[in-house]
């Protein structure tokens, strides 16, 4: 394939990523709406979200599979499609039923589009190249988390509720038509027999867990409704395992693992995610509660993690040749525990030029360690398994990511909820205070003395939540600086460069 229309592909994948991002955060923005325009209960409201992100945990490896085995392309522009069509059916949902099945759809159109379009990277991008198509691709999805708030609320002003999901359509349709022109046929492994088994155990095993994981935030670690899916997810991820140890052609050549590259750069990758969706999970609420933010002032006051990881994502590629990927993932998660330390310093009086800079160098860090660790991990597939390996990657990211968001969300509401005084207050309005800081700030606008005691509590809450990610980010230094290889082994290059790097 021409070198120059390789580029232009992948400019095409941004701009399909793009709406991937974009509705990661878009939701949020609409739920008070939506509350109301469809009378959804708070379970309702839940499963908005919820239902999107278990079918996405449950495609990841089937889509990667059948990409694999009958060819990627059609497969990312049928996932695009999908996703496109979902966007449609959420924005005209007459009533909370429809929505959840609307956002079941969109999840699985994601399960295609993510960790194909990592597959397509591995084909196009042998080599040196594809770290830097890494980095474009993760800029891609980031760059829409913080503009699915400032969009969607200037939308939500504007027009009706519905708006935020058609968002997604504009970049969905140049995102099919560029990929069916620039992308070429990977032909697929048509004799690759489906693993049936491993299919379900997978699935299964990615649902149960990341469902036990979404309730752990809301009902605790003890509830039988987080330790009930939790240990049965695990018990399956087992069955699945010992399967795929004797399987005749597993849907996971476990021999994977065994290479050093995807192994460790996995693991960080799914470490860096970890903090980047801390972060993510923290901020909006530290916004609004200190600052009393909309959902477009939150949007806006997030764009400084994004622009971290851009400018990190460019040093990082200019200094990867001299330093290479170990020295680079190590120092992009010192950069983010020096961040997150002086995040645990934040004060109710601090403006927010302060939270900018430890922002900046926490998404600066992100930058640094999250697209050469994926590089290294995409290295060690073949082109005939990357699909399935980007799956692996994109599950463990995700699993990261949900597990991430429970345990910060346990460490935040314990030390909120710990702090702040609702003495001389009805029991059904502490209730309320002592559920969120959003509730807090709110009963606040009619008890004004409470609201210093709201802000005071969830800041020291946040510290205490900042701290546990500055000790995952020591832990992933840690781990790069002893077990990552310095370069990526390249399989993909060794194998199928010749194929599409110009001549």
């Amino acid at each position: 394939m021409d070198g120059s229309k390789r580029w232009w592909a992948l400019g095409a994948l941004a701009v399909a990523l793009l709406a991937f991002g974009l509705d990661v955060t878009v939701l949020s923005v609409a739920l008070p709406t939506l509350a109301v325009d469809l009378d959804a209960s708070t379970s309702e409201l839940q499963w908005f979200s919820n239902a999107y992100t278990l079918v996405l945990a449950a495609g990841l490896l089937p889509a990667g599979l059948l990409g694999d085995k009958f060819g990627t392309k059609r497969f990312l522009l049928g996932g695009l499609a999908v996703f496109g069509l979902a966007s449609v059916a959420c924005a005209y949902a007459g009533s909370a039923g429809m929505l959840i099945a609307a956002r079941a759809f969109l999840g699985l159109g994601a399960a295609a589009l993510v960790p194909l379009s990592m597959s397509v990277l591995n084909a196009l991008f042998p080599g040196a190249d594809r770290a830097r198509a890494i980095a474009v691709w993760a800029a891609a999805m980031a760059v829409g988390i913080p503009l699915g708030p400032v969009v969607g609320g200037w939308l939500l002003d504007n027009f009706w509720w519905g708006s935020v999901f058609l968002l997604n359509v504009p970049a969905v349709l140049a995102g099919l038509v560029l990929l069916a022109w620039l992308v070429p046929d990977l032909p697929g492994d048509r004799g690759r027999r489906v693993d049936l088994p491993g299919v379900v155990l997978s699935s299964a095993s990615l649902v149960a867990l990341t469902y036990g994981l979404v309730e752990a935030g809301d009902r605790g670690w003890g509830s039988a409704a987080v330790l009930g899916p939790v240990l049965g997810g695990l018990a399956l991820l087992a069955g699945f395992v010992v399967h795929q140890a004797r399987a005749a052609q597993p849907l996971l050549d476990l021999g994977l693992f065994a290479s050093p590259g995807f192994r460790w750069g996995a693991v960080l990758a799914t470490l860096a995610s970890f903090a980047m969706m801390g972060a993510l999970f923290l901020l909006p609420q530290y916004f609004q509660a200190v600052y009393a933010t909309d959902a477009l002032g939150t949007g806006l006051r997030l764009l400084p993690v994004v622009g971290g990881l851009l400018v990190g994502v460019r040093v990082a590629e200019w200094l990867r040749p001299r330093l290479g990927a170990r020295v680079l993932v190590s120092t992009g998660f010192v950069l983010m525990t020096g961040g997150l330390v002086a995040g645990t310093a934040t004060g109710t009086g601090d403006g927010y030029g302060y939270a900018a800079v430890w922002v900046s160098l926490v998404g600066l860090g992100l930058g640094f360690a999250l697209p050469p660790s994926m590089d290294i991990a995409m290295g060690a597939l073949s082109p005939g398994r990357s699909g399935v390996g980007g799956g692996v990657l994109q599950a463990m990211r995700q699993v990261g990511g949900t597990l991430g968001v429970a345990i910060l969300g346990t460490v935040l509401n314990a030390g909120y909820r710990g702090g702040v005084d609702v003495a001389g207050l009805p029991d059904d309005v502490a209730a309320a205070v002592r559920d969120s800081a959003a509730a807090g700030v709110q009963v606040a606008a009619r008890v004004p003395a409470l609201l210093g005691s709201v802000r005071e509590s969830f800041v020291a809450g946040m510290s205490a939540t900042l701290w546990v990610c500055v000790g995952f980010a020591l832990v992933g230094a840690v781990l790069a600086a002893l077990f990552l290889p310095r370069e990526a082994q390249d399989v993909a290059g060794a194998e199928s460069g010749h194929e599409f790097v110009a001549g």
